[in-house]
């Protein structure tokens, strides 16, 4: 069974989040390589996440990631930040042709033993281990469906206004705008914000 991990865990791309959501059950956020220096709406959603959860740093140990690494340090209050690092592998991922410039393997190539280790060494908050998640309703699929933010004429619209009142990153996926919601706010809060929304467009 797969450990629950209260921090939010940003890697740089959907191959690590994927490796990493195989060994632990976390919100993952992307930075999308060097996009995040210029997603001035994804970062600030990462810094209001950061603030009532916390963000564990988990980039690849090259140049690149160490680039990646130092900018979103610098942009987070450092009180919120954790930073996990990977163990030094040589080898090549499996879907790339060749191994990266230094020869090492990123966040990608780990296994999840390793993914789990490196996480406890930067000091994650284990669920299982006592750790808690902030205390509040979740809200789930059907919440979003009875607000008309999913499956029904104008979804999309209702979707897309929430997400500029927010200012989330334009292109949220419906996943990253649940996982979002689930730690910024309570149901009650979201429902308050769409009449607020369906109030104003009126």
């Amino acid at each position: 069974m797969k450990p629950t991990i209260r921090e939010a865990i940003i890697v740089e791309g959907k191959y690590d989040k994927n490796t990493v959501a195989q060994a632990v059950n976390a919100t993952i956020i992307e930075t999308d390589g060097f996009g995040i220096f210029s997603n001035k709406e994804k970062m600030e959603l990462i810094r209001q996440i950061a603030g009532i959860q916390g963000v564990i740093i988990f980039t690849d140990g090259d140049g690149a990631g160490t680039v990646i690494r130092g900018y979103l340090k610098g942009a987070l209050p450092i009180e919120s930040v954790k930073h996990a690092y990977i163990p030094d592998i040589y080898g090549k991922e499996r879907r790339k042709r060749a191994p990266s410039k230094e020869g090492k393997l990123g966040v990608e190539g780990m296994d999840r033993q390793t993914v789990v280790e490196c996480l406890r060494r930067a000091g994650a908050t284990f669920l299982e281990d006592g750790g808690k998640m902030p205390e509040r309703e979740k809200i789930t699929k059907a919440d979003l469906y009875m607000l008309g933010l999913s499956g029904a004429s104008g979804s999309a619209n209702k979707r897309k206004m929430l997400v500029e009142a927010l200012g989330f990153p334009e292109r949220i996926s419906a996943n990253e705008l649940l996982n979002a919601l689930n730690i910024l706010y309570s149901l009650e809060e979201l429902k308050k914000i769409i009449d607020d929304l369906q109030a104003h467009s009126q």
